[in-house]
C-alpha cells in the first residue's frame, strides 16, 4: 500500500497545470472516475488531501485508485465534452449515470419503398425515422391507431420494391377490400401518391396537423362538389379522427410554439429529470428518466448531463429553445438557448414538469415498497436520522400527546412506532394524577417521568427518538424531565409544532424546517397524528363513563358499587333506561331497581 501511495504521488507530480480530463482506475485497470478540472494538477491533488476525506462518498472512492490518467485540453469548455463522451463511454461507478434502463417504445417510419409506419423499441442506423420516445405503449397505441384512421398506408411486411411488383409476385390481402390499403403491392397505388401520405404523417408526428387538415378538407369538398358523397364521408371521418387525436394533446399555450422543457428533482438520494416537447403549444412528447449522481456533481452538472442524454434519445434531437429551472454548462449546447422563466406560461411548464417528476419518484417509491420493504424501510429510516442530525436510524419512536377539555379529565397517549409503522400493541394511555386543571407542561412532566422511570427500572428497551406533539415549552419540560433521569445523552428529543410542522430541538429557539414533500417529515406528522387519534379517543371514552357516572349517582338509593355494577354490566345509559324491572333487580335489587326505572320514568333525565 504505501509503494502504490508513492507511486500515486509521483504521477500527481507529473500533471501539468493545464485544463484537461483525468481518469481514476482501480487495480484491474477499469476506469471508476471522470474529472474535468482547469488546472490538472491542482484538482487532482486536493483527493489526496484530509478535506477530501470529509466526504464520505469521496473517502471510499480514493481507497481505489491505482492509477491516473489525463488527457489536456485547449479550454474548460473542451474539458466538459470529453468529460461527457467519457463518462458516457467508461460508465465510471462513481460518475454520473444514467439509472433508468426502461426501453420506450418509438414510432418508426421505415427506409423502404412504400414506408411502412410501426411500432419498435430498437433504433437501428437504417435511414428511418424515429419519433418519440412515448413515455407508455398506450399512448404510442393511440397516436398509430390514429395515424391509420386518417391515412391509407399499408402494414405489411412485403418487400414492395418496383421489381418485385412489376413481376407479379403479391396479390392484395383484405386490409385493402375493407378499405385499409390502396393496393401499392399490384401497382394500384404510385409511390409518389403513397409519399404524399407519408409526408402528412410525419408532420402529424412532429405535432403539426394543419398541413394534414387543410388537404382532407379539400378533398372532402371536392368529393362533395362531384357528388361523390360516400367518398366525402370518409374524408369526414378522418378529419373528426384528426380533431380528435388534436382535443388529446395537452394545450398548455396559445403562445408557446417549439420548445422543449427539461426539469431536475433532486429529493432524499433519488435524482429525475423530466422532458417535455412542445409544438404549437400542446405537449406531444413527455417522460421522466432516472439519474444516479456522482460523488461530486453538482445540480448543474446533472442537468447538463441529462440534456445531453435527451439530446441522443429524442428523435431529431432537442429544440432551439429549452426551458430550465437554472443554467446547465451552456457552453456544451452551441446554438441553443436556455430560458430560466420567473413567471408566465414558461414557468408554468417548468412546475407541470417538476410535478411529472415527482409523481414518477412516487410511482419508483412505491415499486421499491412492494418488491422490497426492507430497502423501502431503511431509506426512510436513513433519511430521518439525516434530517435530525441522529447518530443512529430511529428504528423505535415513541410519541406523546395531553388531552382535556377545560381542565377536566386530564390524560395522555403514548405511541409507538417501530421501523416506521405503527406498532399498536404497545400503545399506551395514561390518567394524570398530579395534576389539578389544564397544566399540558406539568402532564407532559409527569408522563415522560412515569414511562422512561419504569423502562429504566424494568431494564426494557428505550426508544432511539422521543417526538413530543407542542412546541417549545413542551419540548423543553420533556427534555428537562430526561435530564433528571439522566437520559437526555441516550435519546434524542424532538418536538413538533402543529401549525406549520416546525421541528424544534433542544436548547435550539429557532425551528426547523423539513421539506414538506419529504418522507421524512410524513412519518413524524404520521405519528403526531396518531398520537393525537390515540389520546383523543381515550378522553372521550373517559369523559362518557364519568358522564354515565355522574347521571347515575343522581339516582336515589344508588351508591359507587351500584353505579359500577351497573356500567359494568349494561356499559350506556341508554341499555339501563331501556331494561326491565327484572334485569335491573338481578344487577343492583329490586328496591334499586325499581328506584331507576322511576327515576328514568320521571324524565329527571331529559331535564338535567
Amino acid at each position: 500500500m504505501p509503494q502504490e501511495k508513492s507511486y500515486l504521488k509521483e504521477k500527481i507530480s507529473l500533471l501539468p497545470n493545464l485544463p484537461g480530463v483525468y481518469n481514476f482506475l482501480n487495480d484491474e485497470g477499469k476506469v471508476i472516475y471522470v474529472g474535468k478540472a482547469k488546472n490538472l494538477k491542482k484538482r487532482v491533488s486536493t483527493y489526496f488531501t484530509s478535506k477530501a476525506n470529509e466526504n464520505t462518498k469521496v473517502r471510499v472512492m480514493v481507497k481505489h485508485i491505482a492509477d491516473i490518467r489525463h488527457t489536456v485540453v485547449g479550454s474548460e469548455s473542451e474539458a466538459f465534452l470529453l468529460e461527457n463522451n467519457m463518462i458516457k463511454n467508461f460508465q465510471p461507478r462513481y460518475n454520473i449515470l444514467l439509472k433508468d434502463d426502461k426501453t420506450y417504445p418509438w414510432i418508426a417510419i421505415k427506409n423502404e419503398p412504400f414506408p411502412r409506419i410501426i411500432s419498435t423499441r430498437r433504433r437501428d442506423r437504417d435511414g428511418s425515422h424515429y419519433f418519440g420516445p412515448y413515455a407508455s405503449v398506450y399512448i404510442q397505441k393511440q397516436v398509430l391507431d390514429t395515424l391509420r384512421s386518417i391515412y391509407t398506408l399499408r402494414t405489411c411486411s412485403l418487400n414492395l420494391s418496383p421489381q418485385s411488383i412489376a413481376k407479379g409476385k403479391y396479390r392484395v390481402c383484405l386490409e385493402y377490400h375493407i378499405g385499409n390499403c390502396k393496393g401499392p403491392c399490384e401497382g394500384l397505388q404510385s409511390e409518389s401518391e403513397y409519399a404524399e401520405s407519408i409526408s402528412m404523417a410525419e408532420s402529424l408526428l412532429k405535432g403539426d396537423t394543419r398541413g394534414t387538415k387543410t388537404f382532407l378538407l379539400s378533398k372532402m369538398k371536392e368529393a362533395a362538389e362531384t357528388l361523390h358523397f360516400e367518398e366525402a364521408a370518409r374524408y369526414k371521418k378522418k378529419i373528426e379522427a384528426l380533431d380528435l387525436y388534436q382535443s388529446k394533446s395537452v394545450v398548455v399555450s396559445n403562445t408557446i410554439t417549439n420548445v422543449d422543457v427539461v426539469s431536475l428533482l433532486i429529493d432524499e438520494g433519488m435524482t429525475f429529470c423530466n422532458y417535455m416537447k412542445i409544438v404549437d403549444g400542446a405537449i406531444i412528447i413527455s417522460f421522466t428518466i432516472e439519474l444516479k449522481p456522482g460523488v461530486e456533481d453538482t445540480p448543474e452538472d446533472v442537468l447538463t448531463y441529462a440534456i445531453s442524454t435527451l439530446q441522443e434519445r429524442v428523435a431529431g434531437g432537442l429544440a432551439k429553445e429549452i426551458i430550465v429551472p437554472f443554467m446547465p454548462v451552456a457552453e456544451m449546447f452551441p446554438g441553443t438557448t436556455f430560458t430560466i422563466p420567473k413567471r408566465g406560461d414558461k414557468l408554468s411548464l417548468i412546475e407541470l414538469s417538476e410535478k411529472n417528476s415527482r409523481i414518477y419518484r412516487l410511482e419508483k417509491l412505491k415499486q421499491i415498497e412492494i418488491k422490497d420493504p426492507e430497502r423501502h424501510t431503511s431509506r426512510i429510516l436513513a433519511t430521518l436520522q439525516k434530517e435530525l442530525h441522529m447518530n443512529v436510524p430511529p428504528k423505535h419512536i415513541e410519541c406523546f400527546d395531553n388531552s382535556n377539555l377545560q381542565g377536566t379529565n386530564p390524560v395522555a397517549a403514548c405511541v409507538v412506532f417501530r421501523d416506521a409503522k405503527p406498532s399498536r400493541k404497545e400503545y399506551r394511555h395514561f390518567n394524570i394524577k398530579t395534576v389539578i386543571g389544564a397544566n399540558d407542561f406539568a402532564s407532559m412532566e409527569e408522563i415522560i417521568y412515569r414511562r422512561y422511570s419504569r423502562l429504566l427500572a424494568e431494564n426494557a428497551e428505550l426508544p432511539d427518538l422521543i417526538v413530543v406533539d407542542g412546541g417549545k415549552g413542551q419540548l423543553s419540560v420533556a427534555y428537562k424531565t430526561l435530564q433528571k433521569l439522566s437520559l437526555e445523552n441516550k435519546i434524542t428529543i424532538v418536538g413538533l409544532a402543529k401549525r406549520i410542522e416546525e421541528v424544534f430541538f433542544p436548547n435550539d429557539p429557532t425551528p426547523y424546517y423539513i421539506d414538506r414533500n419529504s418522507e421524512a417529515l410524513k412519518v413524524l406528522m404520521h405519528i403526531r397524528d396518531e398520537a393525537h387519534r390515540f389520546g383523543i379517543t381515550f378522553h372521550r371514552k373517559k369523559r362518557s363513563i364519568n358522564f354515565i357516572k355522574s347521571e347515575l349517582e343522581s339516582i336515589p338509593t344508588l351508591g359507587q358499587r351500584s353505579v359500577e355494577k351497573l356500567l359494568k354490566h349494561f356499559k350506556t345509559i341508554s341499555k339501563i333506561k331501556n331494561s326491565s324491572s327484572e334485569e335491573l333487580s338481578e344487577v343492583v335489587g329490586k328496591q334499586r331497581a325499581m328506584e331507576i326505572i322511576k327515576y328514568f320514568a320521571s324524565g329527571a333525565t331529559d331535564n338535567k
